[in-house]
């Protein structure tokens, strides 16, 4: 049996954090680890719980205010000592070149859409799963 896999959901909208959990499921590929979702609304917070440790996937809304997913997510990549994974939620698909400049590990477009979702974070998971 597979460990529980720990994803932290960044958003400052709510509705957008529920999309995430609801769109991934417990599960969210057949084959990957079930997940439990932690949820923040502030930069702050995604630092804090990173400093903590046991993230193994971040989930980063790049429509977040004040302080969006993708420069969120260089910050977490210059300075986080072995930074997990993140996905950047972007809000239309010519953001994709923020998302590359972010240095996120993956990207999907808003709003959610759940087979989209669900397969980009399962692979991101497995990939963690065999790096472990």
């Amino acid at each position: 049996m597979q460990p529980t896999a720990t994803v932290l959901v960044y958003s400052d909208d709510s509705t957008t954090r529920e999309q995430v959990r609801l769109a991934s499921g417990r599960r969210p590929v057949p084959d990957g680890p079930e997940v439990e979702f932690l949820e923040c609304a502030t930069p702050e917070a995604v630092l804090r719980e990173l400093d903590r440790g046991g993230i193994d996937v971040c989930v980063l809304d790049g429509e977040s205010v004040p302080m969006g997913g993708m420069g969120l997510c260089r910050q977490i990549k210059d300075e986080v000592f072995q930074s997990p994974p993140v996905l950047v939620l972007m809000g239309r698909p010519q953001d994709a070149w923020l998302a590359t400049w972010s240095r996120a590990d993956a990207a999907v477009t808003l709003p959610v859409d759940p087979v989209d979702l669900a397969t980009t974070l399962g692979t991101l998971l497995k990939r963690v799963a065999l790096s472990a």
